[in-house]
């Protein structure tokens, strides 16, 4: 992992190397060991590198340079298949000067062009300057691990690994996007090419973009999920080649010149990838695990599976338990390193066990991506339920497309115990309409947030929606579990991955997340839905598959926790000061985003503080950190 940045254009005025520098000074947490600035000779492109060293420690120095020094990249991320691309490269007479991932790709694109990326395997953002055309090429994995932002003015294309850096550039003014604000409200994460900063795009997971002789740059896609069914072949068929592709994932995860460890939530996802890691490590090979708890009780600590799994497995077992002192005194700190608030409290244990991790080992591999790739989460369930009463009552249920019926689909419901207050808020009006309605209403948070927003703030809800079905039915997909697949992918996943870089980045830890191996991925997507949702069981052929590698105990468990946080108990007792000197400062009153009168009802209440109080806590300390001229970055 390493940070990138990096400005093509004439129109750029100033120092660029200067200008470059302090870009890079931002990104320093994300590249510990090594930095470097190299600027075309022309002037008109510079690049900028802060290394984390992985692979090559010795030799992988970037930017870094073909042969002749006619094209340049600056690479953040890892090709594990590297080492196979480089021999196909040196049968076709490449010369390799280093044995790093990032002269592969150098190489890759001397011998395929923009085209090489179809070859890798990884995770990446990475620009490269060609010379020789004088054009600038950037590319971002398939399924958006790595993170690229970027802005252009008509003149100038200015990029970095995160937004901080751009704004350090001076490239544009800190500002918030009103269309942005609406994305966070409604999901708390921004979907597809938007941030909340004005005039700052990120470029799609899955997507190159080029640029040439000062046009307008051009994005293409050259990677999207395909929904080709496979109806030829049967369900063991399906787990057999899964079994194989988790297996070879890992593997190749596993390649690296440094040490490794692997976080261990006790969960089905972290736990498949530690036993496929011991069994790929053999038993002589030590191997670090990473757990993070609360002392609030049971329903906050899942340890004991943790360290289950860690004896079962024979690996040294790390944890932390993080506190509500913990919570007040890095919140700050989290939001600077996100850049944007997304997703829920959970970012901040993530933040302490990612701590833990890179005192231990410089790279760490976890279970991200299970959920959204196995149809893993409740309101998948709650979806279905709807479907399969509706199947009921118009007598349709055994028609082919529907994946479960009602009769088939009841074992699956306890797992539901939890979430009754969901399915009450779910139903509460707009039963049966068309199916986007449906999901869109159970990933809205906007509802929840009303109440605390201004009503000054346009809110624009069709507008919204509209963004979310040319998401929900961009694909041929006809059953209701792809087209949620496809979102959570394009969506939900994305502001997990955030979480994942940023959280592990703001400690100069590599995190790899084996589960989003794009091949596995392309597998899912052709699993008749039937089969991988069979009878509306969650996981149902993710379980299938890992059933002779996991615990039992693991494999059986109907508690799934997804790592919660007491921040309710903590806001109603210890911190209720801490929010409310936040939420109702005289900054955040002026700021005229939120509804004051709500917010001061909701903090002094005794009731449970919601996940809309925790959005707007994060969202005024982003305003605090990158929108408030007088305030200074504390990271």
């Amino acid at each position: 992992m390493c940070g990138i940045a990096g400005i093509y254009g004439k129109g750029f005025s100033g120092a660029m190397d200067e200008t470059l520098a302090e870009m890079l000074s931002t990104l320093a947490h994300r590249g510990p060991d090594d930095e470097g600035i190299w600027i075309s000779p022309g002037g008109e492109c510079g690049l900028g590198h802060k290394r984390l060293s992985i692979i090559d420690p010795e030799l992988g120095h970037q930017p870094l340079a073909n042969e002749d020094e006619t094209i340049w990249i600056t690479f953040n991320g890892c090709i594990y298949n590297y080492q196979d691309i480089a021999r196909d490269l040196r049968q076709k007479g490449h010369r390799f000067r280093t044995h790093s991932d990032t002269e592969v790709i150098v190489h890759a694109y001397e011998e395929w062009g923009i085209e090489c990326v179809k070859r890798f395997n990884g995770m990446w953002a990475f620009a490269v300057w060609d010379s020789r055309n004088k054009t600038l090429f950037c590319s971002r994995d398939r399924i958006g691990i790595k993170p690229f932002y970027y802005t252009w003015d008509g003149q100038t294309f200015t990029f970095a690994s995160e937004i901080k850096a751009i704004l350090s550039a001076g490239a544009v003014l800190p500002k918030p996007s009103e269309e942005g604000l609406r994305h966070y409200l409604t999901y708390q994460f921004c979907l597809g090419e938007q941030t909340l900063f004005e005039g700052v795009k990120k470029l799609p997971a899955g997507h190159n973009l080029v640029l040439r002789g000062g046009k307008q740059p051009a994005i293409s896609c050259y990677w999207d999920i395909r929904f080709d069914v496979d109806t030829n072949d049967d369900e063991t068929y399906f787990v057999d080649k899964l079994n194989r592709l988790l297996e070879d994932s890992v593997r190749l995860r596993l390649r690296a010149d440094v040490p490794l460890g692997a976080h261990l939530s006790g969960g089905l996802d972290s736990t498949s990838i530690v036993c496929l890691t011991r069994m790929l490590l053999g038993s002589d090979a030590p191997l670090k695990t990473f757990t993070g708890a609360f002392s609030e009780g049971k329903a906050f600590d899942e340890t004991h599976y943790a360290k289950l799994v860690s004896k079962t497995t024979e690996t040294e077992y790390l944890e932390v338990y993080p506190t509500c002192e913990d919570f007040a005194q890095s919140l700050e700190k989290i939001i600077y390193f996100m850049d944007e608030p997304a997703a829920g409290p959970g970012v901040f244990p993530q933040y302490w066990v990612s701590k833990l991790a890179a005192e231990n080992v410089k790279v760490v591999l976890g279970g991200q991506g299970g959920d959204e790739l196995f149809i893993g989460y409740a309101r998948y369930l709650i979806a279905y339920l709807e479907e399969c009463i509706r199947g009921a009552i118009e007598n349709t249920a055994h028609r082919v497309r529907y994946v479960a019926t009602l009769e088939t689909i009841v074992p699956s419901l306890p797992g539901l115990e939890n979430y009754i207050p969901m399915l009450k808020n779910f139903w509460r009006e707009g039963l049966f309409e068309d199916p986007a309605r449906r999901y869109f209403r159970l990933v809205d948070r906007f509802s929840d947030n009303r109440a605390f927003i201004s009503p000054e703030f346009p809110a624009d809800r069709e507008g919204t929606f509209e963004q979310f079905r040319s998401i929900f039915d961009s694909h041929s997909a006809t059953a209701m579990i792809n087209r949620i697949f496809n979102f959570d992918l394009k969506g939900h996943l994305q502001s997990q991955l955030h979480v994942e870089d940023r959280t592990s980045m703001a400690w100069g830890l590599e995190s790899r997340v084996p589960l989003l191996d794009h091949r596995l991925v392309e597998l899912m997507a052709s699993v008749p839905p039937v089969t991988k949702f069979k009878n509306g069981q969650l996981k149902y052929l993710f379980r299938r598959a890992v059933k002779n590698l996991v615990p039992g105990a693991v494999l059986d468990r109907k508690d799934k926790m997804g790592f919660p946080v007491p921040l309710t108990r903590w806001l109603q007792s210890e911190l209720r000061d801490y929010a409310g000197d936040i939420l109702l400062s005289k900054r955040c009153r002026e700021r005229g985003l939120f509804d004051v009168a709500a917010l001061t009802g909701a903090i002094d209440s005794e009731q449970p503080f919601g996940r809309s109080l925790w959005g707007a806590l994060c969202l005024e300390l982003w305003y605090r950190q990158f929108m408030d001229t007088d305030h200074k970055a504390v990271g």
